[in-house]
């Protein structure tokens, strides 16, 4: 028998307090992991959860044009990502248009408070994932458009253990420094780590992309053992990808604070740098949240922190002159000026014998 619905207060703008309903609140969303002190996580834990982290969560994610990942009846079942605002949205929700690479444009929801984020759990959601944009950099037809943060998402390949996920994101950590950015970090919620940098909103998503391919090379440049630029699966060994199409229009990360769809709901958890070596991938955070909340935000004062994006196309502009140029797209995107064959090397060489 389904539980009854209960009614949230949650704060909200100009001292209000928003009353919201959750149905289901004991529906059980992640069943509870292997990690120590994991248990079932429900609806209701999602929602107060939110609450708690409200201030950190909406100064990593809101602004932000977000997809909801959501699980109608927990993560055992059906799985869709919401790019449309579902219906009976409320009134104080915010929404943005985005377009797409397909050319096509459409409303997606933003979090401008923390009774969205709520609201967004009442729908089921489990993962936030915002675009690395903000809707107030810009306005017409800039909207959007201008990528304000640098992503590298940093996962183990099966030979490689978290250990050497810390050895590259320090030596990311040192080459943005070069570059004049400041970077930050924090767990994927899962097996890897993601390195963030605050940049100018100056430039499209494609010369971002551009520039995030040079920084891939360079790490790559600089652990040769340890990091590929190859796009393709075969190709990459036991080296850890810098997937530089995170940096394509409408592609996304599991936001700063989100729950993950995981046994135990792990929480993507920003982490100061000097606490990287203690840090346990996968670890279960919402049942001990109140313990990471007492400790200062390592994220705090991220937007403080944008600087120009130039010297990483310096370093793109340097490859192009070495004769190092386009890298290969992602199947959902148009053919682009300068791309390689998406051909799967292995099937290129047997088609040409």
């Amino acid at each position: 028998m389904a539980s009854k619905a209960t009614t949230l207060e949650v704060p909200g703008p100009d001292g209000q307090v928003r009353s919201l309903r959750l149905s289901s609140p004991d529906r059980v969303m992640c069943p509870a992991g292997d990690q120590p002190g994991s248990t079932d996580v429900t609806k209701l834990d999602l929602a107060e959860y939110l609450v708690a982290v409200a201030g950190r969560f909406l100064e990593a994610n809101a602004d932000r044009p977000v997809t909801l990942q959501r699980f109608p009846t927990g993560i055992l079942g059906e799985e869709f990502y919401s790019k449309n605002p579902p219906k009976g949205a409320p009134d104080f929700l915010r929404t943005t248009t985005c377009t797409y690479p397909s050319g096509r444009s459409h409303e997606q929801v933003v979090l401008d408070e923390i009774g969205a984020a709520v609201w967004a759990a009442q729908m089921s959601t489990l993962t936030f994932h915002p675009w690395p944009v903000r809707t107030s950099d810009h306005s017409g037809e800039l909207l959007n458009d201008c990528p304000d943060q640098v992503r590298l998402d940093l996962d183990p390949m099966p030979g490689r253990g978290f250990a050497d996920v810390v050895t590259i994101a320090r030596a990311a950590r040192d080459l943005l420094d070069e570059l004049g950015l400041t970077a930050y970090v924090k767990t994927s919620g899962n097996r890897g780590l993601h390195v963030f940098a605050a940049i100018e909103p100056q430039a499209e998503f494609l010369d971002v992309r551009h520039g995030v391919i040079a920084i891939a090379r360079e790490l790559e440049r600089r652990l040769p053992e340890l990091v590929t630029t190859r796009w393709w699966k075969e190709e990459r060994g036991d080296k850890c990808f810098i997937d530089f199409n995170q940096h394509c229009r409408d592609r996304t990360l599991a936001g700063a604070w989100s729950p993950r769809a995981l046994p135990g709901a792990p929480v993507s958890l920003p982490v100061a740098w000097d606490r990287l070596d203690g840090v346990t991938p996968g670890e279960v955070v919402i049942p001990t949240i109140a313990d990471h909340l007492a400790e200062p935000d390592p994220w705090a004062g991220m937007l403080e922190h944008r600087a120009s994006f130039s010297r990483a196309m310096d370093l793109w502009q340097a490859d192009l002159e070495r004769g190092l140029g386009e890298e290969p797209f992602p199947p959902d995107h148009p053919k682009m000026p300068g791309e390689p064959p998406r051909v799967q090397p292995s099937r290129a060489r047997a088609q040409s014998t």
